[in-house]
């Protein structure tokens, strides 16, 4: 597997999807996107690919539905194949060849501020419809905490996996509830959790979140934030998260946890290993 230091700082920053759910390369749509012209979702603009009418849905559910900030002019890359994904990991951010080598070769998308770029080959279903949203999600917490690297990653993936659900879930697609078994089920393989631990604090910057995903399996840590993040909103709401990312704009991480949650990290960590433990021991004897 690739490992983050041989990438360098533009994806140390960058917000890293791989493929979660499994599935086929999906058929490639036509459109006028597809050709080179640039389409518009809800004011943000689409370049390079098709199923325009997908991110305009995800960009909906997002920004009426749930309240998260896109910032004007954000802009869509869709690649319609991985060579194409890494020309553009290039050209449009700005990443060194290097590492869009190394990027390209497991990843489906990353989030930068006021932009995603997306490999296109899923085009259609509802893993497309998951990604666009995860790494719109992304987009969102960034315009939220003025920036990129400022939250605690593993909740910046759990959020954007939760937001994912919730728009599968409205458009169905998807069912949040359905999600939440799968991921009991499957994270008791996630190898801290199955010994009795989280260690947050090693899985609190992208640089250290990606090394031990890549260690430590992605699918099964990617379902392990998602638990965090639902647990979190199930205790104090979705507003209380989207409040975390505001207050990154003027608080360092542990301070705005503490001022939008309530419990320190350390405290929630503890809170959250019981109560996951407690959960998926319910889902083994069932």
């Amino acid at each position: 597997m690739v490992q983050l230091s041989r990438l360098g700082p533009a994806l140390a920053l960058a917000a890293v999807t791989v493929l979660l759910l499994g599935g086929g390369t999906a058929r490639v749509a036509p459109s006028t996107a597809a050709a080179g012209v640039a389409g518009t979702a809800a004011g943000v603009q689409v370049i390079g690919g098709p199923r325009t009418e997908d991110i305009e849905r995800i960009v909906d559910i997002l920004t009426q539905d749930l309240g998260l900030p896109l910032p004007a002019g954000t802009r869509v890359h869709v690649y319609t194949t991985r060579e194409a994904f890494r020309r553009g990991l290039v050209k449009d951010a700005a990443m060194g060849e290097e590492g869009a080598d190394e990027l390209a070769a497991f990843a489906i998308g990353i989030a930068r501020p006021g932009r995603a770029l997306l490999n296109g080959r899923l085009a259609g279903g509802g893993e497309w419809l998951r990604l666009v949203a995860h790494e719109l999600t992304h987009v969102a917490q960034f315009e939220l905490a003025g920036g990129e690297g400022r939250a605690e990653q593993w909740l910046a993936e759990g959020m954007a996996e939760h937001v994912a659900f919730q728009a599968l879930e409205r458009l169905d697609e998807g069912s949040l509830a359905m999600h939440r078994r799968v991921a009991l089920v499957r994270v008791q393989r996630q190898p801290a959790f199955a010994h009795g631990r989280l260690d947050l604090s090693t899985l609190g910057s992208p640089r250290d979140f990606t090394l031990r995903h890549q260690r430590e399996g992605s699918v099964e840590t990617y379902h392990l934030t998602f638990l965090l993040a639902d647990y979190l909103i199930e205790r104090h709401g979705f507003g209380a998260m989207v409040e975390y990312f505001s207050r990154l704009k003027r608080q360092p991480s542990e301070a705005a946890f503490l001022s939008a949650f309530g419990d320190s990290i350390a405290t929630f960590e503890t809170q959250a290993l019981a109560h996951l433990r407690s959960v998926t021991a319910e889902t083994r004897q069932n």
